[in-house]
């Protein structure tokens, strides 16, 4: 089975790196999947969960992040996904995502408020 290579990348550091079989993410224009053997693709994304399925030798899994806005960029077999914050769904502190919602609501902050939201999305997704 042909596979692509991801490279998720934040500001701050390499997020994840490996082959997979399939990602998916949300763009303005809607959430995409993207497997080997994709178009060329450049798209802005869009604050959400980016679900991974990895391949290669290790076996098959999942891998889910959560993305605060970005780029991703597909050709010649290799998916590049560039975001200013990116979290692991197993780094995200769930009870601290549910008081910064909670805090946000309470402050009326919708920018915050969509930041916990994805992220509380993503430790869900991970489940």
């Amino acid at each position: 089975m042909a596979e692509l290579h991801v490279e998720l990348v934040a500001a701050d550091r390499r997020v994840w790196s490996g082959e997979a079989s399939l990602v998916v993410a949300r763009t303005t224009a809607g959430d995409i999947g993207i497997m080997p053997g994709h178009q060329p693709l450049l798209a802005v994304m869009q604050s959400g969960a980016v679900i991974i399925r990895t391949a290669g030798e290790s076996g098959q899994g999942t891998v889910v992040v959560a993305v605060h806005g970005g780029f991703l960029s597909y050709t010649d077999g290799k998916l590049s996904l560039l975001t200013e914050i990116a979290e692991l769904s197993d780094e995200i502190d769930v009870e601290r995502a549910e008081r910064a919602l909670e805090q946000a609501r309470a402050e009326a902050d919708a920018d915050a408020e969509r930041r916990a939201d994805v992220r509380l999305r993503a430790a869900a997704a991970a489940r």
